[in-house]
């Protein structure tokens, strides 16, 4: 599924990578199972939150906000 996503990207948005643990939104949770937080969608989840968005959505992250 995660192949079907990045093959309708465009290749400009392919190029951009989002470090969540660069932006404002992102955190660290207590939960061992969801260890990453994005406080701008409100989620935690397994891998880092701009991949969900990404695999989610099919387009990259538009909160990305750096500390």
């Amino acid at each position: 599924m995660y192949n079907s996503v990045l093959s309708k990207l465009n290749k400009d948005e392919m190029m951009q990578k989002i470090n969540c643990k660069r932006c404002a939104y992102y955190y660290v949770t207590w939960d061992k199972n969801q260890p990453h937080g994005c406080k701008a969608f409100g989620f935690k989840s397994k891998a880092i939150p701009s991949m969900e968005v990404l695999k989610n959505s099919a387009k990259p992250c538009t909160y990305y906000k750096q500390k």
